[in-house]
């Protein structure tokens, strides 16, 4: 099985060794890995062409960018950019921040987990972060959730749900649409990642409206929009998160902005909302 990974970076000279590393020193090794620098002003270039002189499987392109870090967009646009030059070889795509340390076996396990069962389109770990030296599992985590920072695609399903859409909600469509054309998601509880940076940490002050944007996108609707976004306000611990967000939505909606999934795929992720919601409700 061909995993191909693809590694969007920008600015990270602290932590992409890191990541570089445990990936080449995995029990099952990918068989390419593409880091794509993103303009970055530090040595984050340097650092990928230092690795890829050392390992045959690891390449390094850049990437011409504004620097504004809005969440969700920038990302995709660059793993997107580093996809065109990779030829369609490969079983898996891979879609890894580059601010992660992988146990030595998570490609292994992912790769037993697709050969186990033909129906899982994705699969993936759980992100730790560093609190008090201790590694605790992300807040925002679901356990039916893979986190955007560590996607990984069977070749099949990633096709089929049109590869990743360039806007905030890009990690949460990707799963609905999944899950829309009869794929499993699989999350492996046991393979945990240590993450470095958390996510939004340099996200840009523009980007507050456009967590309600991309529930605008998803055709959620005022209502499921409205409890979701109190969900992450509880879990984010910050009222106006709830307040942004909605307004976020308004704004969309005002502007008319287009949607990441057809009327049909609404329609079919609002049911499937609701279904969610009233599982852990009753």
């Amino acid at each position: 099985m061909r995993f191909y990974i693809i590694i969007p970076a920008y600015n990270e000279e602290e932590h992409l060794a890191k990541t570089l590393t445990s990936l080449s020193q995995q029990s099952f090794l990918p068989t390419k890995i593409l880091v794509v620098d993103d303009n970055s002003t530090d040595n984050t270039a340097e650092i990928a062409k230092e690795f890829a002189q050392k390992y045959k499987f690891i390449e390094s392109i850049s990437r011409g960018s504004k620097t504004n870090r809005l969440p969700g967009a920038k990302v995709v646009a660059t793993f997107m950019h580093g996809l065109k030059h990779l030829d369609a070889a490969y079983d898996v795509i891979c879609k890894f921040d580059a601010d992660l340390i992988f146990p030595k076996n998570y490609l292994e396990q992912l790769k037993k987990t697709f050969e186990k069962n033909e129906k899982v389109g994705m699969a993936g770990g759980f992100c730790y972060l560093q609190q008090n030296e201790k590694w605790v599992l992300e807040s925002l985590t679901n356990q039916d959730h893979i986190r955007g920072a560590l996607k990984a695609y069977r070749k099949k399903c990633f096709q089929e749900i049109g590869g990743l859409k360039p806007s905030m909600g890009w990690d949460t469509v990707d799963e609905l649409l999944a899950r829309y054309h009869g794929w499993e998601i699989k999350t492996l509880p046991e393979l945990k990642v240590k993450h470095l940076r958390p996510t939004g940490k340099t996200y840009h002050k523009s980007s507050k409206f456009k967590q309600g944007e991309a529930f605008y996108k998803l055709r959620y609707g005022w209502t499921i929009t409205a409890i979701a976004a109190l969900k992450l306000s509880f879990l984010k611990k910050k009222a106006s998160f709830f307040v942004d967000c909605m307004r976020g939505f308004r704004l969309a909606q005002k502007k008319k902005l287009p949607y990441l999934v057809t009327a049909e795929e609404g329609k079919w992720i609002r049911k499937y909302r609701w279904k969610k919601i009233k599982e852990k409700l009753f």
